[in-house]
């Protein structure tokens, strides 16, 4: 097993793996973060056993060495292909409909994290010019700019549905309407700061800490009272997937200033700096 990259990328490993596992166990039906796919595609059930084995074959090799830059370039195309067949296509049947926007969304946040650790990994190992742009720097500024995008989306989406996001909001907290409007807000100023550069450390870390805390305040409780239902269950399985994978492009701005996106190239390893790539890796551990 090798050092992980960040904290962010084990976990997100370790959760592809057990999707994969899941979408195998379901035999021939979706893992959550794959839904929703029409009933009538050809070979859906052959498609959704190809889903599971994408995860749990990817998962795997995110944690071994001679296999990290290759399985992150797979699930990274795997899941780009998967944003276009059945998310943006979604978009341009139904553009005013905002559920599209985030149902989207969602998938961009795991190509986001797919995207940051390719881009490491294929610079690590000194495969950056083979890569092309999808590595290194550049590649980690396309996975940010995407993840803004669905951090938009997502508050966007708190608006529009306002009733039904306020809905989800336990019932120990008063004013939920103030806090689904409060929680969408900072998804919206978070991207916002992403795309400009201003404090994107910062919002990063505070919106996958969001997407974590909207997971344990929200599904988790109903997962261990043991009465949720498929549904529930689905929606906590792609809440923590979500924020397995904005823990990972958070990560990306490890060593980097809090306000601003200035020396990121050092925190990239293989980026053509002296030092060997796993002094980088390291470094980038230790800061």
């Amino acid at each position: 097993m090798m050092r992980s990259a960040s904290v962010g990328h084990a976990v997100f490993a370790a959760t592809l793996i057990a999707l994969g596992i899941l979408g195998l166990l379901l035999r021939g039906h979706f893992a959550p973060i794959w839904r929703p796919v029409p009933l009538d595609f050809p070979a859906r059930a052959g498609l959704a056993w190809l889903c599971g084995m994408v995860a749990l074959g990817c998962g795997i090799g995110l944690l071994w060495p001679r296999t990290a830059a290759v399985s992150a370039r797979v699930l990274l195309v795997y899941l780009l292909l998967w944003l276009v067949a059945f998310k943006v296509s979604v978009i341009v049947r139904a553009p005013a409909v905002e559920v599209s926007y985030e149902s989207a969304g969602e998938t961009a946040v795991l190509v986001a994290g797919a995207w940051v650790l390719h881009a490491w990994f294929a610079g690590s190992r000194g495969r950056e010019l083979r890569a092309g742009r999808a590595a290194g720097y550049s590649g980690v500024r396309g996975a940010r700019l995407l993840y803004a995008l669905a951090l938009i989306a997502f508050g966007l989406s708190h608006f529009a549905y306002l009733e039904l996001t306020a809905a989800l909001v336990p019932g120990w907290l008063p004013f939920p309407v103030f806090w689904a409007c409060l929680t969408g807000a900072a998804y919206l100023v978070a991207g916002a700061a992403l795309l400009i550069g201003v404090h994107a450390r910062l919002a990063a870390a505070l919106a996958a800490v969001q997407m974590g805390v909207f997971t344990l305040l929200v599904w988790a409780p109903v997962v261990i009272s043991g009465h949720a239902d498929v549904s529930q269950w689905g929606e906590f399985t792609v809440s923590w997937t979500l924020t397995a994978a904005a823990w990972v492009v958070a990560d990306s701005y490890r060593g980097t200033p809090w306000s601003s996106d200035r020396g990121l190239q050092r925190s990239i390893p293989g980026n053509g700096c002296d030092d060997p790539p796993d002094r980088h890796v390291l470094r980038m551990n230790e800061t």
